[in-house]
């Protein structure tokens, strides 16, 4: 697990910084590659760096990123982020449904799209990595509480492996490797996808 000063929880006034897609990928992009300027960000994204800056500005006032001062000069500011991952409980998110939904649904566009990019670059991927990744669903019938205890179980193999920092220089032979878990219950009464 991500130590707990390396994380951020989720509040009802912090979720108003995030619950934005493009603050979502920001943020994400400052976690996995380390420090870097709206220019550079903005050339990422496809956005203009005014829209870039303004979106880092907004995520440095509710505590998420901030000026980096080991880096840059004159007018060029270097943006890194604060913590390692963020958290939300259900808590949390009932406090401020509106913005907890935006920011779930930042977060699952985000994870939709590097399934796409995955896609994309499985013709050109070496062999060895081929049974490296899936895209497997299985369809359960649990109780709530055996639901929030295979979430933990998950969580708990996934600590197991080695995290990703961009501040530690990557071992021989490794790749980076995006584990998503998504478990999904369906109430009897909500539409089944």
């Amino acid at each position: 697990m991500v130590p707990a000063d390396e994380r951020v929880t989720l509040t009802a006034s912090t979720l108003k910084g995030i619950a934005h897609p493009l603050r979502v990928r920001l943020l994400g992009l400052l976690r996995s590659d380390g420090p870097s300027t709206a220019t550079k960000l903005a050339q990422r994204v496809g956005e203009s760096s005014g829209v870039t800056s303004y979106h880092l500005r907004q995520l440095a006032l509710h505590g998420f990123v901030e000026e980096d001062p080991d880096r840059g000069s004159g007018r060029e500011r270097w943006w890194r982020a604060r913590h390692r991952s963020s958290e939300l409980t259900a808590a949390d998110a009932r406090q401020a449904p509106e913005d907890a939904e935006a920011f779930l649904r930042a977060v699952a566009a985000l994870a939709a799209d590097r399934v796409n990019a995955w896609l994309d670059g499985a013709p050109t991927r070496p062999a060895a990595w081929d049974d490296s990744g899936t895209l497997s669903d299985w369809s359960l019938r649990l109780t709530a509480q055996e639901a929030a205890a295979l979430v933990s179980e998950l969580e708990a193999v996934v600590e197991r492996y080695r995290m990703d920092r961009p501040d530690v220089p990557a071992p021989a032979g490794t790749e980076r490797v995006i584990a998503q878990i998504q478990v999904l219950p369906f109430l009897a009464d909500e539409p089944q996808p």
